[in-house]
């Protein structure tokens, strides 16, 4: 029996949003789907500029976990880019947690 599948954090309501090419029919195209983990990973990574170890503790997974999931997140954005498919994100088990509020301070 395979080992349960561990819950990663995001910091962000994944919502299921699909992106295509401009002036095709989504019937017309495959699905390539991107979970809301690898979509988080993209974002960390590659936006936030975090290196893989603060990228991994702030999902809550090993360093070679938040690697692969890196590799298959961008495989599947670059397939759905270079062979012009839908690109849809949806489904995994996640836990949405939310990223601590900056307090402003009060002007007087």
């Amino acid at each position: 029996m395979p080992r349960p599948r561990k819950r990663r954090i995001v910091r962000r309501q994944p919502q299921p949003v699909v992106y295509k090419p401009a002036g095709v029919a989504l019937s017309e195209l495959r699905p390539i789907h991107l979970l809301p983990e690898e979509l988080e990973a993209l974002r960390l990574a590659d936006v936030e500029r975090l290196t893989q170890v603060q990228a991994a503790q702030s999902m809550g997974v090993s360093r070679s976990t938040l690697q692969r999931i890196l590799a298959r997140a961008r495989r599947r954005v670059a397939v759905a880019l270079v062979e012009g498919q839908a690109l849809q994100i949806e489904g995994a088990t996640v836990d949405v947690v939310c990223p601590p509020q900056r307090h402003r301070r009060r002007r007087d």
